[in-house]
């Protein structure tokens, strides 16, 4: 091999040698990423690097976390070396992971984010700080739009991109908490609205992973940098100071021709009224069923019934499901549960809505699409979780299998 195949089958080996590395999301990403665009260089050492990527694949644990958040993230960087050698690779270097788009409704694009006031003009992206998101709408300052986290500079950012351009009300965009470490969302977003894309939609001047957008059109994107400015407060956790520059920016910000609830700007859409995000209740349970008892029940012994105890499980012993995996939202605009259905490659097959868990595990599994039950009693776990989440008002986060 070549100096730079050399280099590369090495870094990833490294990683492969280690357990952390087998189970999580940046690796198993990497070696798609290679077995779709190795191929496009027609040289004995791509080859030869394709192979050991196919052995490598088959060598992966099940996926216990999409992104471990390591300072070194072992398989980007080897797949940047080779990007930064052999350019032509670099379209064909993300995994597709399509958002789904709803034109119906603002935001058009789903995701684990809290909408206050859809005419407000400051939107709020807490980066990899999870749980500032809770405190600040908790605060509730005047302007507020939406907050939520962005953890890729990829994904996380066609989201934002999408949500922003289609509504005009929003002027600002504030980046405050933790940046992603190696993803460095908040830098890309800061290149993004300073240089914008080049010809492979390739952001300018990120030193982002990966700081590829597959799902915005060019045009949303000039759109988007000439709507808004972006407050730089990346690294501060401190809620107070980040609600007053809400409030702040709240005064200053130019009132959109229409505040409309989809978003449009269009007069004849009907105005949104400002409403604070509220939990929303799903419709009365259905009601317990219960045998009726018989007075000739047998008396049953229980001295030869066998009591097994429970072993205690690691948190992550589910088998891969080779029916796939699925991502669990939250709508609280709806109050619905949205769970998206992928293939264990990434590739996005289908969406399911429902207004309880119930009839969403029962729909996965008559048409079925679950096919461990290790894996149909978590959904069940985390559908319940989910619909308890809504019930209550509290912030749903998928816990990994």
């Amino acid at each position: 091999m070549n100096p730079t195949f050399t280099k590369v089958h090495a870094e990833i080996q490294r990683g492969m040698n280690l357990s952390r590395c087998r189970k999580c999301g940046c690796m198993k990403g990497t070696l798609e990423n290679l077995k779709a665009s190795l191929p496009l260089l027609k040289i004995k050492d791509s080859k030869e690097l394709l192979n050991n990527v196919n052995e490598w694949y088959g060598q992966l644990t099940p996926l216990e976390y999409p992104c471990l958040g390591c300072k070194y993230c072992i398989p980007p960087e080897a797949m940047t070396w080779l990007t930064a050698k052999y350019p032509v690779l670099t379209s064909a270097t993300l995994s597709t992971c399509e958002i789904t788009i709803n034109d119906g409704s603002w935001p058009p694009v789903e995701g684990e984010y809290t909408v206050m006031d859809s005419s407000a003009p400051v939107g709020v992206s807490t980066l990899a700080s999870v749980k500032l998101e809770e405190k600040i709408v908790k605060l509730n300052p005047e302007g507020l739009c939406m907050i939520g986290k962005t953890e890729t500079e990829n994904i996380g950012i066609d989201k934002i991109v999408k949500n922003v351009a289609s509504n005009p009300a929003i002027s600002f965009l504030i980046l405050a908490g933790k940046d992603t470490a190696g993803h460095q969302a908040g830098k890309t977003l800061l290149a993004l609205l300073k240089n914008g894309v080049d010809k492979d939609m390739r952001i300018i001047g990120s030193k982002g992973r990966r700081p590829i957008l597959k799902n915005v059109t060019l045009s949303e994107i000039n759109k988007f940098r000439k709507q808004i400015k972006i407050e730089d407060m990346i690294g501060s956790e401190n809620t107070r100071a980040i609600a007053k520059k809400i409030r702040d920016l709240n005064k200053i910000a130019p009132k959109p021709k229409a505040s409309t609830g989809c978003g449009c700007g269009d007069s004849t859409c009907a105005p949104a009224a400002k409403t604070a995000a509220i939990p929303v209740s799903f419709g009365s349970s259905p009601k317990p069923v219960t045998a009726s008892p018989k007075k000739s029940a047998l008396k049953v012994s229980t001295a030869k019934i066998p009591v097994v105890k429970a072993k205690k499980q690691s948190k992550y012993t589910i088998k891969l499901d080779k029916a796939g995996y699925f991502v669990i939202i939250i709508s609280k605009k709806k109050g619905d549960i949205l769970v998206e259905h992928y293939s264990n490659n990434n590739k996005f097959l289908r969406k399911i809505e429902g207004n309880n868990g119930r009839d969403i595990y029962f729909t996965i599994i008559n048409n079925h699409w679950v096919s461990e039950l290790s894996h149909a009693a978590y959904l069940g776990k985390e559908l319940a979780r989910a619909e308890m989440a809504i019930k209550k008002g509290f912030k749903f986060i998928q816990d990994g299998a």
